[in-house]
């Protein structure tokens, strides 16, 4: 019998998870993996994180793989917060290596930005929170993701789970004891009504972090892009 992925990578069994076209980069949970497509996350393709509010837990969600990128700059694009330096070098991430960017007062400049650093390949993962994006920005966005592998996610609210998105993998987030529920939205493979229940320790306990380190500095999208792309 002939196997869907033989005929083309994009189908597969109904009963299966596919297996994934692109490369994918390990979650660090080994539960969390076996349910996804290549056994990690997806990159150069647009993931979908729907949180039921921020600060759930989403970015100790995404340490192991952010820490796996080694010293490639990972970018965090309109952030609900301003990022803490105690928070992220208990997370295991350096300063030096994120660039918080703030885009203009426009929703195309956030748009701009991030097809920039998507198309440019220069930066191991983009995080972007978004609280309304349209289809078609999805859609271009999800095309620029596909010129390079870097880890792309983009970080909205829960109720976006009922608009349709390209993104090949959409998980929802909600915060429950000790964890995330992580329930599985839209993956290439079978439906899971079950969310999966994913415990995190709190980041400030994972590893001592020093109490000098500075917050990333922020900088407009237009001014440090030129740089940062070449």
């Amino acid at each position: 019998m002939t196997l869907p992925e033989t005929l083309h990578p994009s189908l597969w069994r109904a009963d299966q998870l596919a297996q994934n076209a692109t490369r994918c980069l390990d979650t660090g949970f080994a539960a969390l993996s076996a349910q996804l497509p290549g056994d990690g996350w997806p990159l150069g393709t647009l993931v979908d994180l729907l949180v039921q509010q921020h600060g759930i837990g989403e970015l100790r969600l995404l340490q192991p793989a952010l820490t796996a990128l080694g010293k490639r700059p990972i970018v965090l694009l309109q952030p609900p917060h301003e990022p803490q330096a105690l928070a992220l070098a208990a997370l295991g991430l350096e300063p030096s290596q994120l660039l918080w960017v703030r885009s203009g007062a426009k929703a195309s400049d956030a748009l701009w930005a991030a097809e920039q650093i998507l198309r440019s390949g220069c930066c191991g993962a983009l995080l972007m929170w978004q609280k309304q994006a349209r289809g078609e920005t999805l859609r271009r966005l999800h095309l620029a993701a596909q010129s390079g592998e870097t880890l792309f996610c983009m970080l909205r609210p829960l109720a976006a789970a009922q608009d349709a998105s390209p993104a090949p993998l959409r998980l929802s987030l909600r915060p429950v004891a000790g964890g995330l529920d992580i329930g599985f939205i839209k993956r290439r493979g079978p439906q899971r009504d079950v969310p999966l229940f994913l415990p995190l320790t709190p980041a400030l306990l994972q590893r001592h972090a020093s109490l000098d380190s500075s917050t990333p500095a922020e900088a407009p999208a237009r001014s440090i892009l030129p740089a940062l792309v070449g």
